[in-house]
């Protein structure tokens, strides 16, 4: 197999990638197999987006292609349900506050709902929470880790590093000659454009919050050696990274946004809290842009997964369709391009269907599988692998048994369950078909057969069908059906 090269935005080169921990063997000369793997989390404020989910497909492929490389990945996804504030450098609303005043809720049941849906739309997109290879992927919350954000506050204290001004303790980048290494980043313009006044009591424009006083009661706050309040937003990817994963992790991802300031942020307070490497692997992933514009609520232009299936698309064509690109990437949305890319889909999962069932074997096709390997070892070329994929479907000389086995060991790397049955390729469906789906089952359920004919044909108007089985009833669209 060939060697696994990732692009490293601290390197700004494709490296080949081993893990820096020596295993309990090391001694005896046994690589080591386990790689500690960090991805920035969503902040459960509100619903996330397509273009947030394109992060979690992204380092789903990731620890998928490490764990067809052979690896062990230890994986930690964040939760962010402490408040932080709009700007970078912790000026403005506590977004989880406002949105808990709205709905007259605590921030709490906000955080819980919005966590669940999260997790939802992670299973639909078939983001892996464990395998076979690697343990459950850990989900830490931010406000279960509220002493070692303090502790590590008062490290960077005793090391000189913190500063203390009317509204919190803050970081003294000045003291930190690195800063901004991580994309090379201009700290003279860092400042521009903010939407909100710097904090004139800060040092520097580029110093940040650890720590935030309560000025008035809030939803979320804690006691601390500097009196009650809360975290600033950087520091808990450091402390729950560092004590879940190790003081030097091996890779860590996030958009290309969080490299200005949350992750050269992160850097800092870490480095210089322990005098050692963070991160090894800095991976970003590129924005997703809808009709060639920003995703905003400003624009009306959000779309979330829910959406995609009043338009025919599913969430696994919707990953197929981010699988088109490199996660480097500036992909844009288009009704158009996401329909052709579940059309593609579809027919994929046509050809599979068509293959011999018993044809699973071992014996992959050697060509095609160096192919393969190469590809997406190749910082996750997963649009080769798909094209190499159709070769192989449209090639003759390559056997049932062959195209079988090698697309079945590649679907582990592409999660588009493409071996999958009707009723497992599900959608998010739209809240309307969903209720004609309950009260045909609860007509079903009584025995009013007319009742339910009828739903189940305003069910296929709409098009969508149902299938019945002896576990119940799903939804699906009607080309789907055999």
């Amino acid at each position: 197999m060939s060697e696994i090269r990732l692009y490293n935005t601290l390197t700004k080169q494709k490296e080949v990638f081993t893990p820096s921990r020596k295993g309990v063997l090391g001694f005896l000369g046994i690589p080591n197999k386990t790689v500690t793997m960090y991805n920035c989390g969503p902040t459960v404020y509100q619903s996330l987006h397509i273009g947030n989910y394109r992060a979690y497909v992204f380092a789903d492929i990731l620890k998928r292609t490490l764990e067809h490389g052979g690896y062990r990945v230890q994986q930690v996804i964040n939760i962010t349900d402490v408040g932080h504030l709009v700007g970078d450098g912790d000026e403005g609303e506590d977004k989880m506050q406002v949105t808990a005043q709205k709905q007259q809720r605590s921030s709490k049941e906000i955080s819980e709902d919005y966590t669940k849906e999260f997790f939802g739309g992670l299973a639909a997109l078939n983001i892996e929470f464990a395998s076979g290879q690697s343990p459950a992927t850990e989900f830490p919350r931010a406000t279960s880790y509220i002493p070692e954000q303090i502790a590590l506050i008062e490290q960077l204290e005793r090391t000189g590093f913190t500063y203390k001004i009317s509204d919190g303790i803050y970081f003294d980048t000045s003291k930190f000659p690195q800063y901004g290494k991580l994309g090379n980043i201009d700290i003279a313009g860092l400042s521009e454009g903010h939407r909100i006044a710097v904090n004139s009591e800060k040092r520097h424009s580029t110093d940040f919050a650890l720590w935030k006083f309560s000025n008035t009661k809030r939803d979320q706050e804690w006691p601390s050696p500097w009196g009650v309040g809360f975290p600033g937003w950087h520091i808990e990817c450091s402390a729950m990274a560092m004590k879940l994963l190790g003081t030097t992790i091996d890779i860590h991802t996030g958009g290309i946004d969080h490299i200005p300031t949350h992750h050269n942020n992160e850097i800092a307070q870490s480095e210089a809290s322990t005098g050692k490497a963070f991160v090894r692997f800095w991976l970003h992933g590129a924005h997703l842009l809808i009709d060639g514009q920003k995703i905003s609520k400003s624009l009306g232009n959000t779309i979330y997964l829910k959406d995609l299936a009043a338009h025919g698309v599913t969430p696994l064509g919707f990953r197929y369709w981010l699988l088109t690109a490199s996660y480097r990437t500036q992909m844009n949305f288009t009704w158009e391009a996401v329909k052709g890319a579940q059309t593609a889909y579809e027919r994929l999962l046509e050809q599979v269907r068509g293959l011999p069932k018993g044809s699973v074997s071992d014996k992959t096709h050697a060509r095609y599988r160096k192919v393969l390997d190469s590809a997406i070892n190749d910082d996750l070329n997963t649009s080769k692998v798909l094209a190499t994929i159709w070769d192989m479907l449209k090639d003759g000389s390559v056997s049932s048994e062959e195209k079988m086995s090698t697309l079945m060991e590649f679907d582990k790397v592409l999660g588009l369950k493409q071996n999958t049955s009707v009723g497992v390729l599900s959608y998010v469906f739209a809240p309307e078909i969903v209720a004609l789906k309950d009260a045909r089952d609860l007509a079903r359920q009584n025995r009013d057969f007319k009742k339910s004919d009828e739903l189940r044909a305003a069910i296929k108007e709409k098009g969508y069908d149902i299938v019945d089985t002896a576990k119940g009833s799903t939804l699906v669209k009607n080309s789907l059906l055999p």
